[in-house]
């Protein structure tokens, strides 16, 4: 398999993830800083310009954060990357959905990306503190949820793949103190083997 990411992009935690399950695959980079997504030969393969993609062996292509985790949890179930009930799966899903369509795209966009939102310098400001106030108000939401648990489902699961790159701009990108039971699980992630090799790869150890 092919993993196409950018280094500190939400790909990161799909890198997490593969190097969670432990079998090869190949880190394709796509310079984000050179727009080499709005270009040959990443555009040819990849038409919606965005990572992660992940290519798999049959040759078809895979893309959207949560499908890619699905994906690859279903097809590694030694991993037990998924709840075995259909409840938890659905919680899963229904957590990591929130984190990428609300937390990541509501949230982080808008710190990172303002003119995404605003056409006017001047306002930059005021997005990216509404952007700010996604963020904060995602973990708030969410803390209750993890509460003293050492993984937000109890067990490791693919969620973990979205917390982890979510809590990682918090700390070391966009400067976001997060309750005390985020930092301490993003700690608890750093400390995973497969998450130092993940950061290792994308040059962010």
């Amino acid at each position: 398999m092919k993993l196409f990411y950018s280094p500190n992009a939400c790909s990161l935690g799909i890198n997490f993830l593969l190097e969670e399950i432990g079998k090869p695959f190949e880190l394709v980079k796509v310079d984000f800083a050179t727009g080499a997504q709005y270009k040959p030969p990443f555009m040819d393969i990849n038409p919606k310009s965005k990572v992660p993609a992940l290519l798999r062996d049959n040759g078809a292509l895979l893309t959207e954060f949560p499908a890619i985790a699905y994906y690859l949890a279903k097809t590694n179930p030694e991993k037990n990357l998924l709840p075995a009930n259909v409840d938890g799966e659905a919680q899963a899903l229904e957590i990591m959905d929130y984190l990428i369509a609300t937390v990541h795209m509501r949230g982080y966009t808008r710190i990172f990306r303002p003119g995404n939102f605003n056409p006017h310098p001047e306002d930059e400001d005021a997005v990216k503190e509404a952007g700010k106030a996604f963020v904060v108000n995602g973990f708030k939401l969410l803390e209750p949820v993890l509460g003293d648990k050492p993984y937000i489902l109890g067990e490791f699961s693919i969620v973990e793949a979205a917390l982890f790159f979510l809590e990682y701009w918090a700390r070391h990108r966009a400067g976001i103190p997060m309750p005390a039971v985020f930092e301490a699980h993003l700690d608890r992630l750093l400390a995973r083997p497969a998450a130092r090799r993940a950061l290792a790869a994308e040059g962010l150890a």
